[in-house]
């Protein structure tokens, strides 16, 4: 006896699995621009890697004598992988199979993969292309019945984010389930033009009489990237996968690892000079927070998240001397570095993401405070802010900070974290206090002012004194400030307190579970 007829139909059935939706369907993908799921997949993971599981799910089709005519593959694929030869889980929708959609897959695969990735500690990465999760109106006559909603193992997907990182890339038009698959992951990303993400499409949205729109209008990269559903935006699939192989560097295979530090050819001695003259002397003067990054870190090892959102702070990963760590920057350039509600709400995030994956934390300092006014208190500002300090309080990464210009206020003072012990720097224009001199000379000193012949001049003259009692060395003889440097040193000091705070890192569960 043989195997060869069961081994003829295993090759039969693989090969339709490979077809997927079929030529017609296959170019209709490429003529938007966008590849398959197959071509995703082997696009974005270490070359032969894949190691697919449930291939062969789907819809058969069958002849009289119950020989196998055609199979419809499930519009699930997922497997095994590697990046950077580390294992990874990788799953994606098969949009040439009805568009992606949930009701057209078999459930299974998805909760496999899910399930997969936490039980064996993996990463994720899926590939979301897929227009909702519930069915069509269609799938209450083949069911037979209607159903309560439900989302079947989402608590897999919730409980995977403490354990092991997760990425979610919008690579076409994502909708329902899909959108949520994509906001519940530690980094995200949406391809322009070609992607968009909606809680309902157009024609549901046209149905319940909010206006006729297009998907673009809906759920286009520039509304989701810059509310802060989606972390970055990217113009090409390539670029995307490149963005999610490199966010997975940075971190642990899973929490019960530690960031592996990597050789570093950039010299922990190095000197910047033009530090010592990037701050200008007027404080109402801006400069690039981004330079003062670029050149403590390790050379072009700056990876930005988050960066067209909450734009007053910086956020995003890097290296000193092969140590991952996790930074944060006020932006002078946006509203003078103030905290805004959704700057405070990516604060929040970027936290908890160094402390599920023992990522040291870092701050350059430059907070005039919160910001003021009557949008930024109609936008909840003081709650999201005291929801960021609560965040910092609750760390476990060490901490570190560097006192660029100002801190003022009480979202100043995250240049140091509650209740923690840990090195913070300052630079000759640090500048610091409940509120700046400028906004509260004339207030303080209002009575004494009105009885002045020359208010004016009386103004000058209270300004000059105060100035020189605003000085940083004033603070340092106190102790207020541990240490005061030079600009150009930045790094060999930030290199030192990195290899101490390696030291201390341990492996293991955040007291807190990650927050998506």
């Amino acid at each position: 006896m043989s195997w060869d007829k069961e081994l003829q139909e295993l090759n039969q059935r693989s090969v339709l699995a490979d077809a997927m939706g079929g030529e017609e369907k296959v170019a209709r993908q490429h003529h938007f621009g966008k590849l398959t799921i197959r071509e995703r997949i082997h696009a974005i993971i270490d070359p032969n890697s894949f190691h697919e599981i449930g291939k062969l799910a789907g819809v058969g089709s069958y002849n009289d004598a119950g020989e196998l005519i055609n199979l419809v593959p499930s519009n699930f694929v997922f497997g095994t992988a590697a990046i950077h030869g580390r294992p990874v889980i990788v799953s994606g929708d098969d949009f040439t199979v009805r568009g992606g959609s949930a009701d057209a897959s078999i459930a299974g695969k998805r909760l496999q993969a899910e399930g997969l990735a936490l039980e064996l500690k993996l990463p994720h990465i899926r590939l979301i292309d897929g227009m909702g999760g519930g069915g069509s109106v269609k799938t209450i006559e083949t069911a037979g019945r209607t159903y309560i909603p439900r989302v079947a193992g989402w608590d897999t997907i919730v409980n995977h984010l403490s354990v092991a990182p997760s990425v979610s890339l919008a690579l076409g038009s994502v909708a329902g389930i899909g959108a949520a698959r994509v906001t519940t992951s530690h980094y995200s990303v949406i391809v322009k033009d070609t992607a968009q993400m909606m809680i309902a499409g157009p024609a549901l949205v046209d149905w319940a009489s909010l206006g006729e729109v297009s998907k673009e209008e809906l759920g286009s990269s520039r509304i989701h990237t810059r509310n802060g559903s989606i972390d970055d935006e990217v113009a090409s699939e390539a670029e995307a996968f490149d963005r999610a192989r490199r966010f997975l560097s940075y971190l642990p295979n899973h929490v019960d690892e530690l960031p592996a530090r990597t050789d570093c050819d950039d010299s922990i001695d190095r000197k910047s000079e033009t530090l010592n003259t990037l701050v200008p002397k007027d404080p109402r003067k801006i400069y690039k927070m981004r330079k003062v990054i670029e050149a403590v870190v390790d050379e072009g090892s700056f990876f930005e998240m988050g960066r067209l959102w909450g734009k007053s702070i910086i956020t995003g990963l890097a290296r000193l001397n092969g140590v991952a760590i996790a930074i944060f920057a006020e932006d002078p350039m946006i509203y003078g570095g103030a905290w805004t509600a959704d700057a405070c709400r990516k604060l929040v995030r970027h936290t908890d993401l160094a402390s599920t994956f023992h990522l040291p934390l870092l701050h350059l300092v430059d907070c005039p405070g919160f910001l003021i006014g009557k949008q930024s208190e109609e936008s909840g500002t003081i709650r999201m802010g005291s929801t960021a300090f609560a965040a910092l309080g609750q760390a476990t990464s060490p901490f570190c900070s560097v006192v660029i210009r100002k801190a003022f206020g009480v979202a100043g003072a995250a240049n140091t974290k509650p209740g923690s012990h840990h090195h913070r720097f300052s630079w000759p224009s640090g500048d610091w206090g409940s509120l700046p001199i400028e906004g509260g000379i004339e207030v303080a000193y209002k009575a004494e002012l009105a009885e002045s012949a020359n208010p004016d001049q009386h103004l000058a003259e209270i300004k000059a004194r105060l100035n020189q009692l605003r000085s940083p060395f004033r603070s340092a003889e106190f102790f207020e400030i541990e240490d005061i440097i030079e600009p150009a040193d930045t790094r060999r000091h930030l290199c030192h307190w990195a290899a101490l705070a390696y030291r201390a890192l341990e492996p293991g569960s955040s007291r807190f579970g990650y927050r998506p």
